[in-house]
This record gives structure tokens, C-alpha cells and sequence, in this order.
């Protein structure tokens, strides 16, 4: 019996050895919403704060900023941090982000999730703070207490809305 292998489909020569080359329009690194927040405190003009959130606009930063910006939007939590043990891994190890975990943010907002029983919905508040890096549950406690303000200077209500193009409702003024 004779074995007949098909060479067509498999790189030959120098082409088996070279590494596939990269697209340099992929994103290497995605920010914490935290490290957004201090380069916009750490930005000198109005300008520069609104660029720097235009440039790293997501829905995950739009929902940190509504929550904490929107009067509107109430907590179900009780004020200040609730008790929990700080994630201590190093930033991009072994931590959920904030960026996916902001779909969970409506059970914590009044009329998010009225099914849920509050005792429960601080469980699961604390789990999602444990999961995430520290500065970004730090976020999360600043943006629930409507505090968020006081630690990033310079991200104001005027900034967020002239950024992401919200009205004084909080909608965009486009649609």
C-alpha cells in the first residue's frame, strides 16, 4: 500500500518557517475604564478629556458614565463600598473586566431587575467588585455612590455629555 501525502496544502521551504505576519489595526491592549478615567484626570484642557473619552468610547464606559452622571438612575445598594475582599492579582491576570461585566450594572439601578431580592443583589454586587481588578471595583462604587467626580477630576457632567453627544436627558442627541 502506498501513502501519498498532499504537500499542496502545507507551506514548503522558507514559507513553513516565517511567522505569520501581524495586522497592525488589531488593538494590543484594551484599558481599564479606571486607566481612562486617570488619563482623563491626569489631561490638562477640556479638550484633551473629551478626546481621550472619544478615542476609548465604548458601551462599558458610556454605562460607568451614565450611572454615576444620570440623576434618573438610582441605586438599589445601599451607599458607600459594601464588604468585600479586593482582587489582588496583578492587573490582566485572573480578573473579570469591567468592560464585559457592565451588563450587569441595571440589577444594581432602581427598576433594573425588581424580580431580584436584595439581599441577593448585593451578593451579587460583591461578587462582581471580587472579580473585578480593585481600581475597576473601585469605579463601580464611585459611579453607584454618583462620586466618581471627586476622584477623577475633571470628568464632569458637561465633559461626559459633550463627549459621547448626550443631551441633558442623558440621550444621544443624534437619534
Amino acid at each position: 500500500m502506498t501513502v501519498v501525502m498532499d504537500t499542496r496544502q502545507q507551506p514548503s521551504g522558507q514559507e513553513a518557517w516565517e511567522k505569520p505576519k501581524k495586522d497592525p489595526s488589531i488593538k494590543v491592549k484594551t484599558l481599564l475604564i479606571s486607566e481612562i478615567f486617570q488619563k482623563v484626570n491626569n489631561a490638562k484642557t477640556k479638550p484633551e478629556k473629551i478626546k481621550i473619552l472619544k478615542t476609548n468610547d465604548s458601551d462599558a464606559l458610556r454605562s460607568v458614565c451614565k450611572m454615576s452622571f444620570d440623576p434618573k438612575i438610582t441605586s438599589e445598594l445601599p451607599e458607600g463600598p459594601p464588604p468585600f475582599i479586593e482582587n489582588e492579582a496583578p492587573e490582566g491576570t485572573e480578573h473579570t473586566k469591567l468592560s464585559t461585566e457592565y451588563k450587569k450594572l441595571y440589577r444594581f439601578c432602581k427598576g433594573g431587575d425588581p424580580s431580584l431580592q436584595s439581599m441577593r443583589r448585593e451578593q451579587l454586587f460583591v461578587q462582581m467588585l471580587e472579580g473585578l481588578h480593585k481600581d475597576e471595583a473601585k469605579v463601580v462604587i464611585e459611579a453607584k455612590d454618583k462620586i466618581l467626580h471627586r476622584t477623577y477630576k475633571g470628568l464632569s457632567d458637561a465633559v461626559v455629555k459633550e463627549a459621547f453627544g448626550w443631551n441633558d436627558d442623558y440621550q444621544r442627541q443624534d437619534v
